[in-house]
């Protein structure tokens, strides 16, 4: 797991992390002046390939050393050494290392890992003709994994061995983990998370050394990849942040969150946003959506063809959506009751501004979680009925089985992240950073592998694109959020929480809900968003998507993909018991939802004055969408 311990140099954990990686494939390819594979006998190479090889080595060297001084590294000798004879001998020795500095991994369990592994080398290392079954050829190998897929791993069998001893011993290591029983349950839990992510740093794969087909790329291009890696790597250090997507490639307002629509609200938190109506008539019943602050609230309106407010204005909904500030030091203060309170603001003008006597709502995520405060709040209040129905994305309530993210929130980890606070407000880059460690060998090491060991280019993808785009949070909001929900659990407690002065009780909400949760979801896991369902007293329809947390929600019915479960009988206790008597569907559950909230209110009306929003002169518009707060950074 990346240390999360403040850096007194002003450099984030992240950089740090890829500044190791960095230094790790400098020092492994600064003196390479040949290929690796040529033997004795092999003939000279041809002096323009010397001279690009020499030149290569030359740029890697004056843009580390240039990024060394910039930025106050010691760019020591040492760095610059190494034989290339013994890079696999290096691999070996730090994985040996790292296991021998386990505290759990006794005398006895090394010698019976050394042994299988003794097994593994000699099956691999066999003379080629001594075997059928040489790992040069089409020989099984005993452990599958997608990151060693291709044939140039089983191609030689030195990458073979490596990688096979690799994932030999992740496969013990963590073995081991689940069998400590000197230690209670979160504990156990937690070092396995370590133990994962720590194991998928130390890939092979992610060490241009030991990666046949870095190799082979470096080969190709005479040293040219390094130096386009790089130059991509140097650039994410210097903006503390792995690059997902090319961030040239979208504008915000032009071609992602690009659909028509007017601010007609706001405060010093939030913005709210109405969206031109795409039908002659619409329904009477507004939505208001309320995207998470944790990110910006384009991921429902990324393009045409995937955008959610899109999809819904077609279905004749009047839409309005909530950007959150990101936070800066005029937002110190900000705590959880604040948004709460926007959320009841925000109804309350969508309300007046129409003429209506309640809306439909969404919260996603977090702002699900404080959606269903806001329904406790307005139910104590007696005003429940502000609120025609209620949907929930990915939103937890109940932090029994909040998966992974439980493993940041002891003591420990919670000052450490209170640490990394300034002015005030907490950098989103340390979010992201948390949140691609969830799936490291997606989100972090196959972008390492891609953009800084192969010097690839950054593809063009509106999602990545999103996700890449962060947003600060209130340090204050951030610590009672971890220490309350996550660590304690107050929420489903009735009463030990307030807002606003009103004790929470989420027993009174009764407002007709629809809950969606996504099957793979690693953020909010499908069984701690039922519990949704073991809270709420009123009517509740839950849906269990394909796929996790962002395509789970954002899958458009023109997709055709994924799937969805709806299990119809009402006497279901558990998700064990829905998925065992759900009935799959194919493709997206967009279309349940809207007739779900056709059920509710059906009344439609013709979609003209305020329902079109700046058309008049008398509705006074702030900006047109989607406003200055989702681009601000």
């Amino acid at each position: 797991m990346a240390d999360t311990t403040p850096d007194p140099s002003g450099t984030d954990p992240f950089a740090a992390m890829l500044e190791a990686q960095a230094r790790w494939t400098q020092m492994m390819f600064a003196p390479l002046t040949q290929p690796s594979t040529a033997g004795a006998d092999a003939a000279p190479l041809p002096m323009a390939d010397l001279q690009k090889w020499a030149e290569n080595a030359t740029r890697l060297q004056t843009m580390w050393l240039e990024f060394c001084q910039t930025n106050a590294i010691e760019a020591t000798s040492e760095m610059m050494a190494g034989d290339p004879a013994e890079w696999p001998a290096k691999w070996f020795a730090m994985f040996e290392t790292w296991t021998e500095q386990l505290p759990f991994a006794d005398p006895a369990e090394q010698q019976r890992w050394w042994a299988e592994s003794a097994q593994l080398w000699q099956a691999l290392l066999v003379p080629p003709g001594d075997s059928q079954d040489a790992a040069g050829g089409d020989a099984e190998l005993p452990r599958e994994d997608r990151r060693f897929a291709d044939p140039r791993w089983r191609e030689q069998p030195i990458f073979a061995l490596i990688h096979q001893t690799y994932l030999l011993l992740t496969e013990r290591v963590l073995a081991m983990v689940e069998k400590m029983d000197h230690v209670d349950h979160a504990k156990r839990e937690q070092l396995k998370f370590a133990t994962q992510a720590m194991a998928e740093a130390l890939s092979p794969a992610n060490f241009a050394a030991t990666n046949p087909i870095v190799l082979d790329r470096i080969m190709e291009t005479r040293g040219e990849s390094l130096v386009k890696g790089m130059q991509n790597l140097l650039q994410d250090l210097q903006k503390g942040q792995l690059t997902h997507s090319d961030p040239q490639a979208f504008t915000v307002g032009e071609d992602i969150a690009a659909t028509p629509g007017q601010v007609v609200f706001e405060t010093p938190l939030y913005q709210l946003i109405q969206y031109e109506p795409t039908t002659e008539k619409v329904l009477s019943v507004p939505l208001i959506i309320f995207p998470p602050w944790i990110n910006r609230f384009y991921i429902l309106d990324l393009n045409e063809k995937k955008s959610f407010v899109k999809w819904a204005l077609d279905q004749g909904l009047t839409v309005f959506m909530v950007s959150w500030k990101s936070a800066d030091a005029s937002m110190k203060d900000i705590v959880w009751d604040d948004y709460i309170a926007a959320q009841i603001e925000a109804i309350d003008h969508v309300r007046k501004r129409l003429r209506q006597p309640h809306v439909h709502a969404i919260g996603y995520c977090v702002a699900g979680t404080t959606l269903a405060a806001t329904l406790a709040l307005l139910a104590s209040r007696e005003e429940a009925d502000k609120v025609k129905s209620a949907t929930f994305f990915t939103a937890q309530i109940d932090f029994t089985d909040a998966g992974d993210l439980l493993h940041f929130v002891d003591d420990q980890q919670i000052a450490a992240i209170q640490g990394l606070k300034r002015d005030g407000y907490l950098d989103g880059r340390f979010m992201a950073a948390t949140f691609n460690l969830l799936r490291g060998n997606d989100l972090i090491w196959n972008y390492v592998v891609r953009n800084y060991l192969l010097g690839e280019d950054h593809t063009a993808f509106d999602l990545l694109h999103w996700n890449g785009d962060v947003t600060n949070l209130p340090a204050k909001w951030h610590r009672d959020y971890l220490q309350d929900l996550y660590r304690d659990n107050l929420l489903v407690k009735p009463g030990r929480l307030q807002a606003l002065g009103t004790p929470i009780d989420l027993r009174k909400v009764e407002v007709p809900t629809y809950v969606q949760a996504g099957k793979d979801d690693h953020i909010a896991p499908a069984a701690s968003v039922w519990k949704i369902t073991e809270h709420f007293r009123g009517p509740l329809r839950f849906v269990l998507a394909g796929s996790g947390h962002i395509a789970g929600v954002v899958n458009p019915p023109a997709a055709g993909k994924y799937q969805y479960w709806i299990n119809e009988d009402g006497d279901v206790d558990t998700l064990e018991e829905f998925r065992a008597g759900a009935t799959e569907h194919p493709g997206s559950w967009w279309p349940d939802w809207i007739e779900w909230i056709r059920a509710q209110d059906s009344k439609e009306l013709q979609a003209r004055g305020k329902r079109k929003p700046g058309s008049g002169q008398k509705d006074k518009v702030i900006e047109p969408a989607p406003g200055r707060y989702v681009k601000e950074r």
